[in-house]
């Protein structure tokens, strides 16, 4: 069976196309248009499938949904990777364009494709509530802004007449405030929708320093925990994994993260590491020794944030509530 390696550089209206094959490299460029017909014509024309398909597009966020979706129709397996991933693994490059870029996604699935894992797109309620989350994000950003604007403008309330202006600004702020909560709103009810999720999102909020908003990100992230083979593939794409960095006898530098990761999700579980020292006894006396030891305040919450996303992944696997045996033994003793 021949084997074909496509592939595919997404843009907001176009498609450019690369297909490789297996045994003497010739190669086929084409470009369509990023719509339900230009799709279904490069389906149609382009891809036989009876052979052995392996397509590969960039991580471009809502332009590559309908592609993502009518190969899942299809049954063509595909995969979506970083694009600094792709950019990484090409050595030294010179030029740019489209097609020179569909060429080198080819030329990356040909090499890798063994080593990679077809993409599947998640459910629908997953959709929804990833995009009520990237919503409200948007709204909390005006907020803030709204929010650094009243400072301004009262300032000027002690040489100018500005009422008309900060009755405007606290209009806008409690009117944001409405709809910000009314997302959260939207956001539970689906994730009430479908059991699987219901369940997860309970179990991981019982974890303390998981909070709500935490809890419809980790879901979100990784597909209902389906999506990551274990937390510490999961704490690496956060960014909260420490790596070592060391070369021969010379280099011994400091174990550090990387800094390629999600930034808000790892914004959001600090947030939550921060409230889990309080509120948890057993992180609270683990703060406690490693400031004793020396260690800075963002290394140990770092630590925290791993310990969190290890008790979520936890619970969701061994389907059993999380139990916080510390508290359990000091009631025993």
């Amino acid at each position: 069976m021949k084997s074909y390696f496509i592939g595919i550089d997404v843009s907001k209206d176009t498609l450019d196309v690369c297909i490789l094959n297996n045994t003497n490299e010739k190669e086929l460029l084409l470009k369509v248009n990023n719509t339900l017909e230009g799709i279904e014509e490069m389906i149609r024309s382009s891809f036989d499938q009876q052979s052995d398909l392996h397509c590969c597009f960039e991580h471009t966020g809502n332009y590559g949904l309908l592609l993502a979706r009518l190969l899942e129709d299809q049954k063509i397996p595909y995969y979506q990777v970083p694009a600094l991933e792709i950019k990484l693994s090409q050595g030294i490059q010179r030029g740019k364009n489209d097609k020179i870029d569909a060429r080198r996604i080819a030329k990356y699935v040909k090499t890798y494709s063994k080593d990679l894992t077809p993409y599947l797109l998640p459910e629908q309620i997953l959709f929804k509530v990833k995009n009520l989350l990237t919503y409200r994000s948007l709204l909390i950003k005006v907020r803030t802004q709204f929010k650094n604007a009243k400072k301004s403008f009262d300032q000027l309330t002690k040489v100018q007449d500005v009422g008309y202006e900060m009755d405007d600004i606290a209009f806008r702020i409690e009117e944001l405030n409405e709809n910000i909560a009314l997302i959260e709103k939207k956001i539970y009810y689906h994730i009430s929708e479908q059991e699987k999720i219901s369940r997860n999102f309970d179990k991981i909020t019982k974890v303390k320093g998981v909070g709500f908003l935490t809890a419809a990100y980790m879901i979100v992230l990784t597909h209902n925990f389906t999506s990551f083979q274990n937390p510490r593939k999961f704490n690496c794409y956060a960014g909260i994994a420490p790596f070592e960095h060391t070369s021969g006898s010379s280099i011994r530098g400091k174990t550090k993260t990387s800094k390629l990761r999600n930034r808000r999700i790892k914004t959001i579980l600090f947030n939550g590491a921060n409230s889990a020292i309080i509120y948890d006894e057993e992180l609270k006396a683990y703060y406690e020794r490693k400031k004793q030891q020396g260690k800075a305040h963002n290394s140990i919450i770092n630590a925290v944030c791993c310990k969190l996303v290890y008790r979520m992944f936890a619970v969701v696997k061994r389907e059993e509530p999380f139990v916080n045996l510390t508290r359990y033994n000091l009631h025993m003793s």
